[in-house]
Protein backbone atom coordinates (compact mmCIF):
# COMPACT_ATOMS: atom_id res chain seq x y z
CA UNK A 1 0.00 0.00 0.00
CA UNK A 2 2.96 2.72 0.77
CA UNK A 3 4.35 1.97 -2.63
CA UNK A 4 1.13 2.40 -4.51
CA UNK A 5 0.73 5.78 -2.73
CA UNK A 6 4.34 6.81 -3.24
CA UNK A 7 4.02 6.02 -6.99
CA UNK A 8 1.01 7.72 -7.32
CA UNK A 9 2.76 10.90 -5.37
CA UNK A 10 5.35 10.72 -7.66
CA UNK A 11 3.47 10.78 -10.58
CA UNK A 12 1.08 13.63 -9.63
CA UNK A 13 4.43 15.60 -8.95
CA UNK A 14 5.72 14.93 -12.21
CA UNK A 15 2.19 16.35 -13.88
CA UNK A 16 2.44 19.30 -11.70
CA UNK A 17 5.85 20.02 -12.59
CA UNK A 18 4.94 19.49 -16.28
CA UNK A 19 1.58 21.27 -15.89
CA UNK A 20 3.17 24.35 -14.43
CA UNK A 21 5.21 24.69 -17.09
CA UNK A 22 8.27 22.82 -15.71
CA UNK A 23 8.33 21.24 -19.29
CA UNK A 24 10.52 24.49 -20.93
CA UNK A 25 11.22 22.40 -23.97
CA UNK A 26 7.63 22.47 -24.75
CA UNK A 27 7.07 26.05 -24.78
CA UNK A 28 6.87 28.44 -27.31
CA UNK A 29 6.25 32.43 -27.23
CA UNK A 30 3.17 33.98 -26.40
CA UNK A 31 1.92 35.40 -29.86
CA UNK A 32 -1.07 35.16 -32.22
CA UNK A 33 1.11 34.20 -35.09
CA UNK A 34 0.55 31.09 -36.64
CA UNK A 35 4.83 30.28 -36.13
CA UNK A 36 5.36 27.12 -34.68
CA UNK A 37 8.53 25.78 -32.36
CA UNK A 38 11.10 23.53 -34.17
CA UNK A 39 10.05 20.22 -34.45
CA UNK A 40 12.79 18.93 -31.78
CA UNK A 41 11.33 21.18 -29.07
CA UNK A 42 8.19 20.03 -28.25
CA UNK A 43 7.18 16.76 -27.18
CA UNK A 44 5.58 14.25 -29.49
CA UNK A 45 2.22 12.10 -28.75
CA UNK A 46 1.13 9.22 -30.97
CA UNK A 47 -2.52 9.56 -31.77
CA UNK A 48 -5.06 7.41 -29.83
CA UNK A 49 -7.94 8.10 -32.58
CA UNK A 50 -6.78 8.81 -35.62
CA UNK A 51 -9.93 7.70 -37.35
CA UNK A 52 -11.73 10.43 -35.33
CA UNK A 53 -12.45 13.30 -38.06
CA UNK A 54 -10.47 16.18 -37.54
CA UNK A 55 -12.55 19.32 -36.65
CA UNK A 56 -12.30 21.95 -39.93
CA UNK A 57 -10.35 24.86 -38.71
CA UNK A 58 -8.84 27.13 -41.20
CA UNK A 59 -4.98 27.25 -39.72
CA UNK A 60 -5.69 24.13 -37.60
CA UNK A 61 -2.27 21.99 -37.84
CA UNK A 62 -3.00 18.46 -35.87
CA UNK A 63 0.86 18.02 -35.81
CA UNK A 64 1.30 21.20 -33.27
CA UNK A 65 -2.26 19.78 -31.59
CA UNK A 66 -0.50 16.75 -30.53
CA UNK A 67 2.84 18.06 -29.59
CA UNK A 68 0.89 21.13 -27.68
CA UNK A 69 -0.87 17.85 -25.81
CA UNK A 70 1.76 16.36 -24.94
CA UNK A 71 2.11 18.37 -21.95
CA UNK A 72 -1.40 16.87 -21.06
CA UNK A 73 -0.43 14.00 -21.29
CA UNK A 74 0.98 13.20 -17.85
CA UNK A 75 -2.49 14.11 -15.85
CA UNK A 76 -4.84 12.95 -18.90
CA UNK A 77 -2.73 10.38 -20.30
CA UNK A 78 -2.17 9.61 -24.07
CA UNK A 79 -5.76 8.30 -24.67
CA UNK A 80 -7.59 10.88 -23.05
CA UNK A 81 -9.02 8.43 -20.59
CA UNK A 82 -7.39 10.22 -17.24
CA UNK A 83 -6.13 8.77 -14.19
CA UNK A 84 -8.80 7.57 -11.99
CA UNK A 85 -9.69 8.97 -8.86
CA UNK A 86 -7.04 11.96 -9.64
CA UNK A 87 -7.52 13.62 -13.44
CA UNK A 88 -10.66 13.50 -15.07
CA UNK A 89 -11.00 11.91 -18.56
CA UNK A 90 -11.23 14.16 -21.59
CA UNK A 91 -12.30 11.31 -23.76
CA UNK A 92 -15.67 11.50 -24.38
CA UNK A 93 -16.27 14.39 -21.84
CA UNK A 94 -19.40 16.54 -22.00
CA UNK A 95 -17.12 19.30 -20.73
CA UNK A 96 -14.29 18.98 -23.75
CA UNK A 97 -17.69 18.35 -26.11
CA UNK A 98 -20.04 21.10 -24.84
CA UNK A 99 -19.51 24.79 -25.55
CA UNK A 100 -15.99 25.36 -26.19
CA UNK A 101 -15.94 28.47 -24.05
CA UNK A 102 -15.83 25.79 -21.06
CA UNK A 103 -12.64 24.14 -22.16
CA UNK A 104 -11.33 27.49 -23.23
CA UNK A 105 -11.80 28.95 -19.27
CA UNK A 106 -10.04 26.16 -18.07
CA UNK A 107 -7.08 26.40 -19.44
CA UNK A 108 -6.72 29.82 -19.07
CA UNK A 109 -7.58 30.04 -15.90
CA UNK A 110 -7.04 26.22 -14.21
CA UNK A 111 -9.92 24.65 -12.23
CA UNK A 112 -9.99 23.56 -9.13
CA UNK A 113 -12.58 22.02 -6.36
CA UNK A 114 -15.26 19.15 -7.00
CA UNK A 115 -16.13 18.37 -10.83
CA UNK A 116 -18.46 15.66 -12.25
CA UNK A 117 -17.14 14.09 -15.48
CA UNK A 118 -19.11 11.24 -17.14
CA UNK A 119 -20.58 10.52 -13.84
CA UNK A 120 -17.79 10.47 -11.59
CA UNK A 121 -16.75 13.18 -9.08
CA UNK A 122 -12.89 14.44 -9.19
CA UNK A 123 -11.15 17.19 -6.70
CA UNK A 124 -8.43 17.79 -7.49
CA UNK A 125 -6.08 20.90 -9.07
CA UNK A 126 -5.13 22.13 -12.66
CA UNK A 127 -3.03 25.01 -12.91
CA UNK A 128 -3.75 26.79 -16.12
CA UNK A 129 -2.43 25.21 -19.21
CA UNK A 130 0.88 27.17 -19.84
CA UNK A 131 1.58 28.45 -16.19
CA UNK A 132 4.71 30.17 -16.34
CA UNK A 133 5.01 30.02 -20.46
CA UNK A 134 2.29 31.90 -21.85
CA UNK A 135 0.00 30.95 -24.54
CA UNK A 136 -0.98 32.16 -27.54
CA UNK A 137 -4.74 32.22 -28.72
CA UNK A 138 -4.18 29.89 -31.40
CA UNK A 139 -1.95 27.42 -29.38
CA UNK A 140 -4.73 27.50 -27.14
CA UNK A 141 -7.23 26.83 -29.94
CA UNK A 142 -4.88 23.83 -31.75
CA UNK A 143 -4.39 22.56 -28.79
CA UNK A 144 -8.35 22.52 -28.13
CA UNK A 145 -8.92 21.49 -31.53
CA UNK A 146 -7.23 18.19 -31.11
CA UNK A 147 -8.55 17.05 -28.05
CA UNK A 148 -12.38 17.93 -29.32
CA UNK A 149 -11.60 15.65 -32.53
CA UNK A 150 -9.36 12.89 -30.67
CA UNK A 151 -10.21 10.46 -28.06
CA UNK A 152 -13.80 9.83 -29.11
CA UNK A 153 -14.30 13.12 -29.78
CA UNK A 154 -16.13 15.14 -32.78
CA UNK A 155 -16.61 18.30 -31.83
CA UNK A 156 -16.17 21.58 -34.20
CA UNK A 157 -12.91 23.14 -33.75
CA UNK A 158 -11.72 25.83 -31.30
CA UNK A 159 -10.81 28.97 -33.42
CA UNK A 160 -8.54 31.51 -32.01
CA UNK A 161 -11.19 34.47 -32.10
CA UNK A 162 -13.06 32.43 -29.69
CA UNK A 163 -9.77 32.33 -26.92
CA UNK A 164 -9.69 36.10 -27.79
CA UNK A 165 -13.36 36.50 -26.94
CA UNK A 166 -13.12 34.08 -23.54
CA UNK A 167 -9.70 36.03 -22.86
CA UNK A 168 -10.97 39.19 -22.89
CA UNK A 169 -14.49 38.71 -20.70
CA UNK A 170 -12.20 36.32 -17.65
CA UNK A 171 -9.45 39.11 -17.66
CA UNK A 172 -10.13 40.03 -14.40
CA UNK A 173 -10.09 36.52 -13.12
CA UNK A 174 -7.83 35.79 -10.68
CA UNK A 175 -8.37 32.16 -9.43
CA UNK A 176 -9.00 29.06 -11.02
CA UNK A 177 -12.18 28.11 -12.48
CA UNK A 178 -14.89 25.62 -10.29
CA UNK A 179 -17.89 23.79 -12.30
CA UNK A 180 -20.30 26.01 -10.90
CA UNK A 181 -18.19 28.78 -13.10
CA UNK A 182 -18.19 26.67 -16.16
CA UNK A 183 -22.06 26.06 -16.07
CA UNK A 184 -22.03 29.86 -15.97
CA UNK A 185 -20.05 29.37 -19.53
CA UNK A 186 -21.93 29.27 -22.96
Amino acid sequence: MRTSFTSMALVALAATLTACGGDKAASTPATDSAATAPADAAPTATPTDSAAPVASAAAYDPAKGQALYGRCMACHQQNGAGMPGAFPPLAESEWVNGPASRPIAILLHGLQGEITVKGTKYNSMMMAYGTGVPMSDDEIATVLTYVRSNFGNNTPAVTAAEVATVRAATAGRSTPMTQKDLEALQ
